[in-house]
Order: structure tokens, then sequence, then C-alpha cells
């Protein structure tokens, strides 16, 4: 239908003539009047012939400038206009008729049939090309839509992939943040470890030294009979006094601190030491307790945990010149795997302390547990406070927090894993002074590596009037033990071939009876329990009377036994 010719030719037999001429080569439609004719241009055809007569109609060619003006951007439907042959020009009205038509063929009459076919032919061909520009530009908008949905769902992936990659990469930064954060504090704790094993090893060699510097003052009190003498050795007793309490720190740095826990209720330990709080902190400090309801009873040596606190508020007092608070507070918390803590899984009692100073530089944080570190000014300080808590908190199975805020304040975390609700009281196993009775001859074997600490008990032993052997070693004091049985084994614990400890298993294979004292200035005390039970403990450096009660204490609680037995 739309490659069809509309013929528009209302006198005579126009019509007729010029369907006899183009049909053989094309369908022809007559249409009789111009209403048929706009009628079948709107259901299609490829050209209309109409006579330059039936163009007089006025309304005829409003319709047809109407219907031209609204047709589609790709037709440009084409008119083969029949002119009648005029002696002049065509009057203005005729021209713009013709050119409200567009696409126009002017053929004059008469005209032969070839001309009017070929003209049929042309518009026809015209009409072709248009119909094929419409067919493709509706395949291009198909391609388009096509085009569209596709890159909608395209646009839709990328979305979606872009969020996934986001989501990833989130996961990765947590995944790395999470990872350095991790690495940080295994570094932190190699290099707490590392500082550790050096402050340990300098701290029992130091301790071995005043020991036998303490116990040779001793002596020389004894020999020197001047009163003069008296005032020199008791400032060097007191220099060496102050040099234990280093070394005890450092010791508790290191983790290597003889500790004798026993079951502390740490607020009636807070309760108890409040003056001494308050006088330690002076008076432009003002010193708060804020105890939790709930129970707080932990395993830990409780005279190490005053020293901690003691510490600890030492440096509050310091961080505050100009007055403040000093608040100390109990507390309780459960550690679970996989949260941020370093510490183990279970139920912990928190002691914290905060003060209300002008605080510690965030790049100072990482630094302040670390032995001889300190804000202080010079000579203000040892640097060892802090690490005594940090070393005392890590080896009672807990560890040490600390924060702070420029302008605001320091706080303090201590983490105690809490004691079993079936926990009991636990007996301290200092050997407690006794009043010493006659030495008699009672035999005493003193196992001790190095030699000035071994020289100057045995000699110390042996004015107080007993009869003493020693051992360089464990092995070396076994074998004397094999051969005579002593009264008592006086034995040091960190030795080379040998912990005190091993020795005292090996010796109660032979005499399950022998009274021991572990004379040392660290010992691991749950290695000391499984091998050897709970011997009594001489922590050094200590001087002539505390060796003299602990040795008679141990020797006069075997003859009970004894007795008690018999």
């Amino acid at each position: 239908m739309e490659l069809r010719v509309l013929v528009h030719a209302p006198r005579g037999r126009d019509a007729a003539v010029v369907k006899g001429v183009i049909e053989p080569q094309h369908k022809v439609h007559v249409c009789d009047t111009a209403q048929q004719l706009l009628q079948q241009m709107n259901e299609g055809a490829a050209a209309a012939i109409v006579t330059e007569e039936a163009l007089s109609e006025e309304l005829l060619v409003g319709q047809l400038a109407q219907w031209l003006q609204v047709q589609p951007s790709w037709s440009d439907f084409p008119f083969i206009v029949l002119a009648t042959r005029h002696p002049g020009p065509r009057s203005a009205h005729a021209v713009k008729s013709l050119h409200s038509l567009g696409n126009v063929i002017l053929l004059e009459r008469p005209l032969n049939a070839e001309t009017l076919a070929s003209a049929a032919d042309a518009a026809v061909r015209a009409r072709a090309r248009q119909y094929a520009t419409r067919q493709h530009l509706e395949e291009i908008g198909r391609t388009r839509t096509e085009v569209q949905s596709l890159n909608s769902q395209l646009e839709a992936r990328i979305l979606e992939r872009t969020r996934e990659l986001a989501s990833a990469n989130d996961r990765l930064m947590k995944e790395i943040a999470e990872r350095e954060r991790a690495q940080a504090a295994l570094t932190q704790v190699q290099k707490m470890e590392a500082i550790g094993r050096l402050t340990g090893g300098i701290a029992h060699d130091f301790n071995n030294l005043l020991h036998v510097i303490n116990m040779n003052l001793e002596l020389v009190s004894m020999y020197a009979k001047e009163e003069k003498v008296k005032p020199v050795v008791d400032r060097a007793k007191s220099a060496a006094r102050r040099g234990a309490k280093l070394t005890g720190q450092l010791l508790s740095f290191a983790r290597n601190q003889s500790l004798l826990p026993r079951l502390t209720h740490v607020n009636d330990l807070l309760v108890g030491m409040k003056d001494l709080l308050e006088i330690s902190a002076g008076p432009g400090v003002a010193v708060e307790l804020e105890l939790c309801a709930t129970p707080t009873a932990v395993v830990i040596d409780a005279s190490q945990l005053e020293m901690a606190v003691l510490n600890l508020a030492v440096n509050s007092r310091d961080a505050m010149p100009n007055g403040g608070t000093l608040r100390i507070c109990t507390g309780s918390r459960t550690h679970v795997e996989g949260d941020d803590s370093e510490l183990p899984a279970g139920e912990y009692v928190i002691l914290s302390v905060s003060d209300t100073g002008d605080g510690i530089a965030p790049q100072l944080l990482s630094k302040v547990f670390d032995p001889f570190f300190t804000t202080k000014p010079v000579g203000s300080g040892t640097g060892l406070g802090l690490s005594q808590v940090y070393g005392f908190a890590r080896q009672s199975g807990g560890l040490a927090f600390v924060r702070s805020e420029i302008g605001k304040g320091t706080t303090v975390e201590m983490h105690f894993p809490r004691a079993p609700a079936d926990a009991a009281e636990q007996r301290e196993t200092l050997a407690a002074p006794v009043h010493r009775k006659a030495a008699h001859a009672h035999s005493i074997l003193v196992v001790e590596d190095d030699a000035d600490v071994r020289r100057v008990i045995v000699e110390c032993l042996g004015l107080i009037g007993y009869t003493v052997t020693e051992a360089s070693n464990g092995t070396a004091g076994l074998a004397a033990m094999a051969s005579a049985r002593p009264d008592l084994l006086v034995v040091d614990y960190a030795m080379p071939d040998m912990t005190g400890a091993e020795v005292i298993s090996k010796a109660r294979e032979i005499w399950t009876d022998l009274p021991v004292i572990l004379a040392t200035g660290y010992a691991d005390m749950a290695a000391v329990e499984r091998l050897a039970g709970k011997p009594a403990i001489l922590r050094k450096p200590f001087d002539i009377t505390t060796l003299g009660d602990a040795v008679a204490g141990a020797l006069e609680g075997q003859a009970d036994r004894v007795a008690a037995g018999a």
C-alpha cells in the first residue's frame, strides 16, 4: 500500500488517462475528492499526482500543508503536479500553493506518456528511499533501546561490582589495620620481653652484689669495735637498701620477682592503705576511692600490689604540681576470645589509678612502661615505677594499660584474673622471725653458684655457730647430700646446671623430710611449687639476723614435726 500512486484529477478523463499511463509499472489509486486524497495519504502512499486546477481549492491546499507539516522527519512526500500552460507568469497565489507542497515535480501539459511515467518512477524511488530510511531509523531506535537496556544492566552490574569492591576494600583495610595493630602489639611484646630478659639478668647479678655488700657490712659492724665505724656502716647499709628496692623494681618489670601470691581482696587492701596514699599524694591532692560492689578477690602478692599502687600515686602527685584529684577505682570485666585485649579470655578485676594532671604526649605512651624511661626532669625519678607496675601485672597473669590526654590527665589500669569462688586464703611462705636458740651442732649445706654470695652466707652461719658445708651448683650439692645428710639445705634458685626447685625435688628423693630454705632474689614460684611444694622463702638481699631467724625457724619446725611423729 505504501508504494501505490494516488491520482487526484477531478475534471474530465484526466484521472483515467494518468492511471492508464502509470498502472503497468505501479499500483494506482484514483481519489475523486480532496478528502479521499487526504485519507489515502494517511493510509500510506509513494506519491500523489494532482492537477493544478485541483489546487485552486484553498481548503485542499491548506489541509495538504497541515499534513506535510506533521509528517515524520524521515518523510518528504513527493507530489507530481500536472500544470496548465499559461501565456504569462503564474499568479502569486498559484506559486504559493505549489511551494506549500514542498517536494514537487511540475509537468506542463500537454506531455507525452514517457515523461509522466518517468516522473512517477522517480517519485516512487525517492519515496522508497524514504521508507528505507524510516526502517533504518526504526532499527536504530530498536538498537538504541537494546543498547540502553544493556547499558542499564551494565551500569547496574558496575554499581554492584563497585559496591562489592568497596566492601572488599573496607574489609581489606580493616584487616590491614588489624594486622598492623597485631604487628605493633607483637613488636611491643617482643621489645618488652627482650628488655625484660636483659633487665632481669642485670638485676639478678646486681642483687647478688648488693647481698654480698649488705652482709659484709654487717660483718664489718660486728668485727669493728670503734663507735665511729657504726654511722659509716649504717649509711652504706641505707644505700644498699635503696639499691635493693631498685633491683626489686627491675626484677618486677622482668617478671622475675619472687612473688608470694595469696588470696587478696583488692577493695580491702585499698581501704587499708588510704591513709598511706593520702600521705604519699600530699596535701594538695584529693584522694578518692571508688570501689565496686562486686567481689575483687585475686591471687597476687599483696605487698607488690601495694608498691604498684604507691608508685602510681607518686607519679600522679608529680603530674599535679598545683594539686588535683587522685582517683582509684575498682571494677570487673569479662574478656572473650577475639576482642582487642591481649589478655586470655576470663573474668578480671580492674584497678585503675587516674589523675587530673598535664597528661602524656601520644608519641610517648608506647614508652612509659620501659625501664628507666621517665617524663620527669633529670634527677627527679628512676623511671622504674611504671615498669614495676607493668612487670608485676604481667607476672600475676594480668596486664597493665595506660591512656592519657594532654591537659586532662592520665589513667593506668591493672587487670588481674579474678580468683575462683572456692579459692582459700593462703599463708605467706616467708620464713617468720623466731627467737633463736643455740645453734648446737646442726649442719647446714649451702648450695649457691655465686662464690661471693656463697662465701658470705657460709661465714655468717659459721659466726652464728652452725657447721656449714658448701657446694657451687646443684650437682655438687646432691652429691654432698648423698654422702652425708645435712640438718638443713639452703639453696639458691637461679643456678646454671639446675634450679633450686629441681635441687629440692631431687634432694627429697634422698631425704624426704629434709627441711629447706630457698634463698633467692627472684624465682618462678609456679615452678617451685610444682617441683618442691612450698619451701620457706628467704628473699635476697637479707641480713644476718633474718638469715639466722630463718634457719632457726626451719630447724625448730623440723624438730616439732619429729616430736609430733614420735
